[in-house]
């Protein structure tokens, strides 16, 4: 397996350790909060539907390809698993994203040793929660871009959807959070979105595997401070410098 691929779960497992920081420890808690509050009032109005939407899915395959119903009705639920928290994660990333951007803050200060220039404290944060909805919105438009594109393929190549989004979603995920620490330097999306590709292998394998995480109980609820953790040991490593170093 290319280097690049095994070097993004890596980033996500480092995240995961430094989660004990004791530095970091409060920055960790906030989002985290958000987080189970967001996950147990999505959880109660999915579980009531899942089926449903599991049999609608199904009901979109074509008569012909009927036959094939045994291998897509996983497929279903993973593309349903995807959405579902692909949903989750952009409501609360939406609403915990000046808090994860102080979380990328104090991670690179404690990894470089010295202060991220214009550094913020949490009522400053808060304060700032326009802006960060903003960059987020952004972020969104982007997304609807790619979901348009990837609806258009899944109606060509309606066996491989499921792939299809789940692999869009990676993506997304990787651009997520790895902007967090580009956004505390004023780095413009297409700009942070431009570094992000140009470490392609190791951006994706790292989106994937926090992708994975969203459709994990229990680790749902801890990956996004993880990740932030790991989008900004990245950003410390291989993206801060331009990007120069090819994946």
């Amino acid at each position: 397996m290319p280097p690049a691929l095994l070097s993004g779960p890596q980033y996500l497992h480092r995240g995961f350790q430094l989660l004990r920081l004791p530095g970091i420890r409060l920055f960790v808690l906030l989002p985290l909060l958000i987080n189970v509050a967001i996950f147990a009032a999505l959880s109660y109005l999915t579980m009531s539907r899942f089926s449903q939407w599991i049999g609608q899915l199904i009901g979109w395959l074509p008569d012909w390809l009927g036959f094939l119903e045994w291998l897509l009705w996983p497929l279903a639920v993973i593309l349903l698993l995807a959405i579902v928290m692909y949903f989750f994660s952009t409501i609360a990333n939406l609403i915990a994203a000046p808090f994860n951007g102080l979380l990328a803050e104090k991670l690179e200060e404690h990894l470089c040793g010295e202060e991220v220039a214009g550094r913020e404290t949490i009522a400053q944060a808060l304060a700032s929660f326009p802006r960060s909805i903003g960059r987020e919105c952004r972020k969104l438009l982007y997304y609807a871009g790619f979901a348009i594109l990837t609806l258009i393929a899944s109606f060509i190549i309606s066996p491989l959807a499921p792939l299809l989004w789940f692999a869009m979603n990676a993506w997304m995920m990787a651009i997520e959070y790895c902007d967090y620490p580009m956004d505390n330097h004023r780095l413009s999306f297409s700009e942070a979105r431009r570094r992000v590709a140009s470490q392609r292998g190791t951006s994706f394998s790292f989106g994937a595997l926090v992708m994975l995480g969203t459709m994990i109980p229990i680790v749902n609820l801890i990956i996004m401070p993880a990740a932030v953790c790991g989008g900004t040991l990245m950003w410390v490593e291989r993206l801060k410098e331009g990007g120069d170093k090819r994946a």
